[in-house]
């Protein structure tokens, strides 16, 4: 079987559903794994799909996706805006990353509109809601079909 699709969700991504509504909307990230899982499926791909409140885990997972996974989708959530750490972890990942963000950042706090993580992305998918996520599985499966790298 092929290498998974490694879905990795930043801080406070676990509070999905609750936090912020009218942001982020009222589906949970258990919600979002299943809509990912199932669209991965019918593209002919699992997921291995993480969420953690701490840096050092997502680099940990990035990490073993290095030699495990056959893509990276990432909602760094806040740690966009503040990880170098998860920049050169990823920048160590010669396969494709796609950065998702659920609200658009551009229209966001000031602070907001500087990633990190782009340096490191194949491509970014932002401001559509929990949507962006089967949207990103797509957008996956059809660079490793394409035999895409992160170049």
């Amino acid at each position: 079987m092929s290498q998974p699709i490694l879905i990795l969700n930043g801080p406070n991504l676990n509070r999905l559903g609750t936090r912020q509504p009218e942001i982020y909307g009222s589906t949970s990230l258990k919600d979002v794994e299943e809509m990912c899982a199932k669209r991965a499926a019918a593209r002919g791909h699992t997921i291995s799909f993480h969420q953690s409140n701490r840096e050092y885990e997502i680099i940990d997972w990035i990490h073993d996706g290095i030699d495990n996974a056959a893509g990276i989708i990432i909602n760094p959530a806040a740690f966009t805006h503040t990880s170098v750490a998860i920049l050169d972890a990823l920048n160590m990942f010669n396969k494709p990353i796609i950065e998702l963000h659920i609200s658009n950042p551009h229209k966001r706090e000031a602070f907001r509109h500087v990633s990190f993580i782009t340096y490191a992305a194949t491509g970014m998918i932002c401001g559509l809601g929990v949507n962006g996520y089967p949207l990103a599985v797509d957008a996956m499966a059809d660079m490793l079909a394409a035999g895409s790298d992160n170049s």
